[in-house]
């Protein structure tokens, strides 16, 4: 049996978004910049998921921007706003538990001269309130927090970061990684008060190599990408089609995300009653997101339990997909033991998984822990 428990690193394409994929790469192929018949239909395509973006997001189409993944969405806003606000300040605030491609730009910006605050987490993996509202100041010119964390799913106070903007009379932008919240929490532009927002075609059962950057009207970035002049100027180059088509099928295939996660709280609640009585099991995820379940059955390392997941057909991860084989600095953050983080696994849920899936996983965990387990 093949259950894939890995849904945060990356998601497996529905049928309908391979077959639209295709059709762009085998009949609508024309470059959307070309002014015949060919062009014009892929503009229309184009504008399509441009639309579709901007129904889920709740903003307007020339919000929406088209880039080649969530990473590239964090540069071009993180870059991109601390260099055009520059004259009004040199403060940004983040946290410590950041994904890597937004870790890595306050590191680039702080070589720059920029003063970077990283606020720290609880044992929850959570920033708290009045850290933001000490931090953050009229100095302070962007603030840029993940929605969801992509190893514990700890979901930060995103409208707390805009009130502590506002409380301060502060210039600050609020850019939002929500790579991992889009799809399965909701993510409407306005109700969440986000001035940027990053998210990723293969989170939400779309194609690799597809992201989608939510820049509020008004707001001004520093370009990089320059080119064709393409995405307004802040992202030229040629437009990807069929990731792009991909991407705007997929979100129109989302459903319902209130039953989605309610189902998926489901499931997660069924593991965690079938392991309810292992010993030696540690729950390292706290909060309520039902995507994300990061466990440790202590003594059995990590990449030792993965690999014997993976021979029974299993797939799940050692923490994040980026973080190749280090030690998680989340965890770390959070103030796990050593001997807790060395062992732990991320369990990612998406809303096709089964519960006859959950109680395999369970099953060959239960396995696990009796026959991998150091004696000490």
């Amino acid at each position: 049996m093949e259950c894939y428990f890995d849904n945060s690193a990356t998601t497996k394409p529905t049928e309908a978004v391979v077959n639209a994929m295709v059709e762009v790469l085998t009949k609508d192929y024309g470059n959307p910049s070309s002014l015949h018949a060919l062009g014009d239909a892929a503009s229309k395509k184009l504008e399509a998921s441009r639309a579709s973006l901007a129904k889920a997001f709740g903003c307007q189409p020339e919000e929406v921007y088209f880039t080649s993944g969530g990473t590239e969405s964090n540069n071009i806003s993180i870059m991109g706003a601390a260099h055009a606000l520059r004259r009004r300040g040199n403060k940004i605030v983040t946290t410590s538990i950041e994904h890597p491609s937004v870790l890595e730009c306050m590191d680039c910006l702080k070589e720059e001269g920029f003063e970077v605050i990283k606020l720290p987490v609880d044992e929850n993996g959570l920033i708290s309130e009045d850290d933001l509202n000490k931090n953050i100041d009229d100095k302070t010119i962007l603030v840029s927090i993940m929605y969801v964390n992509n190893e514990v799913g700890s979901v930060q106070p995103i409208k707390s970061a805009r009130d502590a903007i506002k409380r301060a009379n502060s210039p600050a932008l609020l850019h939002v990684d929500a790579v991992q919240a889009f799809g399965k929490l909701p993510c409407k532009v306005n109700a969440l008060g986000v001035d940027l927002m990053s998210i990723s075609s293969h989170k939400i059962h779309g194609p690799k190599g597809q992201g989608v950057l939510f820049v509020r009207k008004g707001v001004r970035l520093s370009k990089y990408v320059l080119g064709g002049g393409q995405e307004n100027g802040i992202r030229s180059g040629t437009h990807g089609m069929p990731g792009i088509v991909g991407i705007g099928t997929a979100v129109s295939e989302l459903g319902d995300i209130e039953e989605n996660a309610k189902r998926v709280s489901i499931l997660k609640a069924k593991l965690l009653d079938e392991l309810k009585t292992e010993e030696n099991l540690s729950i390292n995820s706290k909060g309520d997101f039902p995507y994300i379940l990061n466990i440790s059955l202590l003594g059995v390392p990590a990449e030792v339990l993965r690999n014997f997941l993976s021979e029974c057909g299993i797939y799940v991860s050692t923490g994040s997909a980026c973080s190749k084989g280090h030690r998680s600095y989340v965890l770390t953050s959070m103030g796990l033991d050593p001997k807790v983080i060395d062992s732990a696994i991320r369990i990612s849920f998406s809303r096709f998984n089964t519960e006859e899936e959950v109680l395999y996983l369970a099953s060959c965990l239960k396995r696990a822990n009796k026959s991998l387990r150091k004696v000490k």
